[in-house]
């Protein structure tokens, strides 16, 4: 006899006949009544027991974290908390979990301790409708895309060249560590490397994304990159899944339009779909803010923070206006920001952009025209020669979710950009080839698909928003 899902089941699927269910026991009180999920849904379903049917040897094997398997009946619950149950006529025991070692017993217990245990903190509530909610926005991602024309590419993971300009990247080798080749000059050898230069993990997929948009005119990318910023934040990871899409033709308009469309469209979708899972983050976020001073605590909700961004347009400001709101505020004023604004030029904090949207315009906000100057070479410089069309999406809670621009299309002036930066042009020939082959406007956007989840989720530290985080000095699973 095949199990049936519990979630199926918990919808009244298979009532009144006989049904198998499959997983984990959560908990099993008075040997009589067990909690049962099989990830499937946040609910549990219960399974009645009847002593008098099972020798003491086997119940004896059953506790919080054993795998097991049900056979009986499904029929309407008699007890409060649910409504359908499971008369229990046949149990098998695939695995215990000796209560003495077995670490996620039915407590509360700390996310730093279940970031020591990440190979089993799938198994509590909090973490199973994480990683539920996760998949649903991965495949709204990729829905809302396809649905739209887009073409999903598939950008290297391996690179020679460093698409944001920074140098915090990994390298890839296969160079004996321990008897590198030199060069005369006493500098390693990488012509001997794998392939005979250096190469690193990717940070974006987005150069390569704008040659493919080139001809196809318009794509996204949605996989791994990889930072080695050695920073031991709440905000930060080592290795991170990044969205990208870019689009021939369309200019920075056009691109901020595609970003709050695309953004509304995956939280609405999670919106629907993940309901049980998302009530359940909500309410422990309002547990959570309970603990807190007055003072510190957030004003909206999870779910009045989700319908905050889907019920609202979007208010589009320039940075020079921001910055103007921003330099006039009383807390700018009061000196209560850790970040006083001066002037024009500065680069925007979380604690500025929060105000913006939580306190100033009350919606989420898109800035766009920002000074050349804290912004990559690959932006499109405005006629004014000191902003470029760039843009931000600023969210309640989390300040920017969404970074983007339109590109450089110009030849001349891209290349002038990457000579004034120090950027190595014959690392870029290949970009700036695009330039002179049918170039043409072109725009798109990278969302950090973890800084998402921790938004959809109402989580406070992205290690909690990936199933196994890579961090400084954390490579454990």
């Amino acid at each position: 006899m095949k199990h049936t899902k519990i979630n199926d089941l918990l919808a009244g699927k298979g009532l009144l006949h006989e049904v198998k269910a499959k997983g984990w026991v959560k908990t099993f009180r008075n040997n009589q009544f067990i909690a049962l999920n099989d990830g499937s849904t946040i609910n549990n379903i219960q399974c009645v027991v009847d002593l008098d049917k099972f020798p003491a040897e086997l119940l004896k094997k059953i506790h919080t974290g054993a795998a097991i398997s049900v056979r009986g009946t499904l029929v309407e619950s008699q007890g409060a908390g649910q409504t359908v149950e499971i008369q229990v006529e046949n149990l098998k025991v695939y695995g215990e979990a000796n209560p003495e070692e077995y670490p996620i017993q039915p407590k509360k217990h700390s996310l730093e301790f279940l970031r020591e245990n990440a190979h089993l903190r799938i198994r509590t509530n909090v973490f199973g409708a994480i990683m539920r909610v996760r998949s649903v926005l991965s495949y709204a991602v990729h829905k809302y895309f396809q649905e739209n024309g887009f073409f999903y590419f598939n950008a290297p993971i391996i690179t020679g060249s460093d698409a944001e300009g920074a140098g915090e990247m990994f390298r890839v080798t296969n160079l004996d560590l321990n008897n590198l080749p030199r060069t005369e000059e006493g500098k390693i050898d990488f012509s001997q490397d794998f392939f005979g230069k250096t190469t690193n993990l990717t940070v974006s997929g987005q150069l390569e994304a704008e040659t493919y948009a080139m001809a196809l005119g318009s794509v996204y990318t949605f996989g791994p990159t990889f930072r080695a910023e050695n920073s031991n934040t709440s905000r930060h990871l080592a290795e991170f899944w990044m969205i990208e899409p870019e689009v021939a033709f369309n200019n920075l308009d056009d691109n901020m339009d595609l970003a709050e469309d695309f953004i509304k469209y995956v939280i609405n979708y999670v919106l629907d779909k993940c309901a049980d899972d998302l009530a359940f983050l909500d309410k422990r976020l309002q547990d959570e803010e309970k603990t807190k001073p007055q003072a510190e605590r957030s004003e909206m909700t999870l779910l009045e923070k989700l319908r905050f961004v889907v019920d609202n347009n979007f208010k589009r400001v320039s940075y020079t206006e921001a910055v103007d709101i921003l330099r006039n505020c009383k807390p700018n004023k009061n000196k209560k920001f850790k970040y006083i604004i001066d002037g024009w030029g500065a680069d925007l904090q979380s604690e500025h952009e929060r105000y913006l949207v939580e306190k100033h315009f009350k919606c989420p906000v898109i800035l766009f025209d920002y000074p050349a100057e804290i912004k990559a070479f690959y932006m499109r410089m405005n006629e004014d020669g000191k902003t470029v069309r760039a843009m931000d999406i600023l969210f309640p809670g989390i300040g920017e979710i969404v970074g983007g621009s339109q590109r450089e299309e110009r030849y001349d002036v891209l290349l002038e950009k990457i000579e004034k930066m120090g950027i190595d042009k014959e690392e870029l020939w290949w970009y700036l080839d695009t330039r002179k082959f049918g170039t043409a406007p072109h725009s798109g956007f990278g969302l950090g698909f973890e800084r998402l989840v921790l938004f959809a989720t109402g989580m406070t530290n992205i290690r909690d928003v990936i199933p196994f985080p890579r961090t400084p000095q954390n490579a454990e699973f």
